[in-house]
């Protein structure tokens, strides 16, 4: 199980969250996912803990806490989505209809 942590501040590092989140059990793991293009931090993290006695005590204590002037979200994180691998050119658009000619 991961830990999804949200509507984080950009000033955020990885030590701090290892930090806060270590006072609810052992972290295996933070990450902070970053912008490909600027760098700059996302938002949110996502937090791996020993077990998962720790990460719902880390998620019942932290979830509407207020940090660095936000309120955070913290819940159990969604298995990530297949994403279709075409980009945006990939199929469910109207290319091929006369929609647009209809108005």
């Amino acid at each position: 199980m991961s830990i999804y942590v949200g509507n984080l501040s950009y000033e955020v590092t990885e030590a701090e969250l290892n930090s806060v989140f270590a006072e609810y059990g052992s972290v295996k793991r933070v990450h902070l996912p970053t912008d490909r293009e600027t760098g700059r931090m996302r938002g949110f993290a996502f937090v791996e803990m020993e077990t998962t006695a720790q990460e719902a005590a880390a998620i019942e204590a932290l979830d509407g806490a207020e940090w660095y002037g936000r309120e955070l979200k913290v819940n159990q994180a969604k298995p990530r989505e297949n994403r279709d691998t075409r980009g945006s050119f990939g199929g469910g658009g109207r290319r091929n209809s006369n929609y647009s000619k209809r108005f």
